[in-house]
């Protein structure tokens, strides 16, 4: 469990980034943070593993307070997979990108073999084992970035914008991925600016604007709120969009994600025939 309380925090250039924000992720949830860029929501999860720490308040993993311990202890629980992968990779092959933390974990060489060989067919990495991961496309770059952390089976898994430069069936690979990830029991947390493929997902949302917190809830009753959207500056889905435009005609206006759209669509037009 992530819980945060009363957390602050300023950079050292004077940016209040988080203010007062109180935040508690139970265990096996599947989250999405959202808002405008500036909102905070990178400065937020940073303090889940703790790269940042609060200038007041605290952040509590598992009930231990996260300025008690350091990064690396933080990290055997807390995979944190960067927005740019460039910001994260370094090794000269993805073979030896993914046993990276596991070695300085201090696994056995018979485990990180093991762990390594499972992560890349995981992602479908294998032909690139030998491969500079700075050879790859950007896609391909934060699969190996995913692969890295994942390989140490962290029980808490943080994506910054992974949709991002994949295209559509890239995201629904990834979407497949993260909700079976959820479903063996981890907790995910998503930052991300992609309203449809939150939609496709349907995770609990925190909504943030300006260092605050200003909604959580269902996917569903949030991303169906004009005024709550509007104000974190989060677009409606489109088929939500589409169906509050036919409102007047029967339709309903709490729909989200192109599959209940099309069910929706598809009941409509059988009471027709």
């Amino acid at each position: 469990m992530i819980v945060m309380e009363n957390v602050y925090f300023t950079y050292p250039n004077g940016v209040e980034a988080l203010k007062g924000i109180n935040l508690k992720i139970e265990d096996g949830r599947f989250v999405a943070i959202m808002g405008q860029n500036g909102a905070g929501k990178t400065t937020l999860v940073k303090h889940m593993n703790g790269l940042l720490k609060p200038t007041r308040g605290r952040v509590l993993v598992d009930g231990v307070e996260t300025t008690k311990v350091s990064v690396a202890t933080l990290a055997r629980k807390v995979g944190l997979v960067f927005q740019n992968p460039d910001h994260q990779l370094f090794s000269e092959t993805v073979e030896e990108e993914i046993s990276f933390a596991l070695k300085n974990f201090g696994y056995d060489e018979k485990t990180i073999r093991e762990r390594v060989n499972w992560a890349l067919n995981l992602l479908d990495l294998e032909e690139y084992r030998k491969v500079s991961p700075f050879m790859l496309s950007g896609g391909e770059r934060k699969r190996v970035a995913l692969a890295s952390v994942l390989a140490w089976d962290p029980k808490i898994v943080i994506l910054d914008e992974p949709t991002i430069g994949q295209d559509h069936g890239q995201k629904e690979r990834l979407r497949q991925f993260i909700m079976q990830l959820n479903r063996q029991g981890k907790t995910i947390i998503i930052v991300t600016h992609d309203v449809e493929f939150v939609a496709e997902c349907s995770p609990d949302i925190i909504l943030m604007k300006q260092g605050k917190i200003i909604a959580t809830g269902e996917a569903k009753d949030v991303l169906t709120n004009e005024k709550l959207v509007s104000q974190a500056s989060v677009a409606l889905p489109e088929v939500t969009k589409i169906l509050k435009g036919l409102e007047d005609f029967g339709f309903p206006s709490d729909v989200i994600d192109v599959y209940e759209a099309a069910d929706v669509l598809y009941e409509r037009l059988s009471d027709r025939l």
